[in-house]
């Protein structure tokens, strides 16, 4: 990911966490907050007609005032739906219903966006308060991790992102064992052994490229190969594996088996490593500042005032601002 939509993405970040907020403080009165949430692959017909099945329940709901105000959130959301012919790409939030301000007057909330990235989670609530478990879970960690695990019976290819692991790809092998044969002499025994074993790594080297490296840079906040022989230290030395990925590679892990058991164990055993990647990259960030500093470059600013200047002056490179910092500009 290049700084540039990592910044982006870091926006988007700070605006949702503004977002759950504000929404976590609202509070209606009887259960009339909606929250919607359809995950990338799901249908807008079938939410229509669920919306339309729950119209149908609400309307015999007896205290007169929350029927009314169910029903016309209800018909908001039906309303806001319309807008969409089908599902975005990372799925769609919609938040709706009727809260009380601190003045005690009554104030209608209808908001509807695509979150930043994939949320595979369905959601349909009626509450006096809106629901952003789903949101949170979202801006746990969106760092991108690979991993490689990879024994004498095959290799598998799989991503972790936040709580959400895929499998991309995996294959077996057959290599032959260590035990001579009659007939055979040992030596060409062994070569052929060898032989075997190089292709195989040069294989998962290939499959590596191919799967972790996209538009000439790899796709991947850091790599984990796994393995339980010494295959996965052999693929790290290799010269056949990619160096953009090499200089990814976060940590060697032994595992006690292949495929998705060894995947499993593996994500279980980097967990600690995972943990601190997003910490190293803000503590790079902040020793570029520090550098500016204790080189008295004048290229550094700090404090409220100053840096809105610098701001406004448009001579702004990198701005490390705090997530609850009070300033509307």
């Amino acid at each position: 990911m290049s700084e540039e939509t990592a910044a982006d993405r870091n926006v988007e970040i700070w605006k949702i966490k503004k977002l759950i907020k504000s929404l976590e403080m609202a509070r209606g009165n009887g259960t009339s907050m909606i929250s919607l949430i359809i995950p990338p692959k799901d249908q807008v017909s079938r939410v229509s007609k669920m919306l339309a099945d729950e119209f149908g329940t609400a309307s015999n709901i007896k205290s007169r005032v929350n029927r009314l105000s169910v029903l016309g959130a209800i018909t908001s959301v039906q309303h806001r739906l319309k807008l969409y012919t089908k599902v975005p790409p990372n799925g769609l939030v919609i938040y709706c219903g009727t809260i009380v301000t601190d003045e005690g007057k009554e104030k209608k909330v209808n908001i509807d966006f695509e979150p930043f990235k994939p949320i595979n989670t369905s959601l349909y609530l009626c509450d006096n308060k809106f629901h952003t478990e789903a949101l949170t879970a979202l801006l746990a960690d969106d760092n991108k991790f690979s991993f490689i695990v990879m024994d004498g019976n095959g290799a598998l290819f799989g991503t972790l992102q936040g709580n959400s692991r895929e499998v991309l790809h995996k294959f077996s092998v057959d290599l032959p064992k260590k035990h001579g044969r009659g007939g055979q002499s040992a030596l060409r025994f062994a070569r052929l052994r060898m032989e075997k074993r190089h292709n195989y790594v040069r294989k998962v080297a290939e499959v590596a490229t191919h799967l972790f490296i996209s538009g000439d840079r790899p796709n991947t906040a850091g790599l984990i190969l796994a393995g339980s022989a010494d295959f996965k230290t052999e693929l790290s030395q290799s010269d056949m594996f990619d160096p953009r990925l090499q200089s990814k590679i976060i940590k060697l892990v032994d595992v006690s088996y292949g495929g998705e058991n060894g995947f499993n164990q593996a994500i279980e055993l980097a967990a600690e490593s995972l943990q601190n990647v997003k910490f190293i990259q803000e503590k790079k960030l902040i020793g570029r500042y520090f550098e500016e500093i204790s080189q008295d470059t004048g290229k550094y600013c700090f404090g409220v005032d100053d840096t809105l200047r610098a701001l406004e002056l448009g001579a702004v490179e990198t701005l490390i601002c705090w997530e609850n910092l009070d300033i509307r500009r």
